[in-house]
Order: structure tokens, then sequence, then C-alpha cells
């Protein structure tokens, strides 16, 4: 897997002051996407063990409140196989730190069900997972007051709980 950019003091996707990891590959192609420079799945820089130790040494100041995933898109299979591991690793050193996910990606419909984007450890990255924000962008549904989503379509849902109740649990 590659990566785009790590943010360590980012404030725009998520909750408090976050590390964020831009991963690289997407075949969403959403028209006006911030970043199309990461549909490629070889922009930018290899992900290796030094990259997640970088990562890892980011989150441990208590001022940051955790870590946050975009891409490109995190949930390609590949970006899945090569998360997986690091988020267990940032799971095990800071369990109170909470993980979240920009998905174009819908939870229901594509993460929980037979889709192009389940593989074998879909189920495992979403228990790593506090809140996802799902959906293409849609440049017709753009608004810019929204917090934390681009487009009037996506959510932001409350992983745990919405796996627990079987149901989609809006986190705002």
């Amino acid at each position: 897997m590659n990566y785009g950019e790590i943010k360590k003091t980012d404030i725009a996707n998520g909750e408090g002051v976050r590390v964020s990891l831009f991963v690289s590959g997407c075949t969403h192609h959403c028209e006006g996407c911030f970043n199309p420079e990461t549909w490629n799945f070889g922009y930018g820089k290899e992900f290796t063990e030094e990259t997640e130790n970088e990562l890892l040494n980011a989150l441990a100041p208590d001022f940051i409140n955790g870590l946050s995933l975009l891409g490109g898109e995190p949930f390609e299979p590949q970006n899945q196989r090569a998360l997986l591991p690091f988020l267990k690793k940032v799971k095990e050193l800071y369990p109170t730190k909470n993980i979240w996910c920009y998905t174009g990606y819908l939870f229901d419909a594509e993460l929980l069900k037979d889709s192009r984007a389940r593989c074998e450890v879909t189920d495992e990255m979403l228990s790593m997972i506090d809140v996802l924000v799902d959906g293409e962008f849609k440049q017709e549904l753009k608004n810019i007051t929204l917090k934390f989503r681009g487009s009037e379509n996506q959510r932001i849902i409350n992983v745990k709980k919405s796996l627990e109740a079987g149901t989609i649990v809006l986190y705002y």
C-alpha cells in the first residue's frame, strides 16, 4: 500500500486533534474529489514499518484524540489488508484513542454485504473503527457548513453501536 500524506495535527477530519493518514488508491473517482491524485494506487510513498512507527509516535501525546484514515479509499480491499495489522497496533498501544475512517462505500449496503469492497478482513477492520463517515462525495450535494463531511448524502456513523444494534446508529 502507498500513502499520499500524513498530517500529525489535523483538526478537520474528526473530533479533536488527530493524526491523519491519506492512503493511495480509490476506484470511486468522485466528481469534485478534493484529493484526486490519491486515486492512483501507486501515488505517494510506500507504507512501511517506518511509516507505522512514525504514525504510532505521532499518536503518543495526550492532546491527540486519535487516528483518521482517509484517501484515496481505506476500504479498497488491498488497503484493508495493509491497514488491519497497523490498526491492531494502534488499538493495542492506545486503547483510549479513537479511530475515524472516511469511505466512499456505504456501511450497510457495501461494507456489511457482498460488494467489491468486502474481503476476508473487512469485518475485523470495521471492529477497529469507532466512527465511519460513509458515502461517495456528491458534487451536487456539496455543503461547506457540514461538520466532518463534504456532501449531504454522507453519514457519520457510530460503528460499534451500529454493529451491536444491527442498524445504522449515527454518531451525530
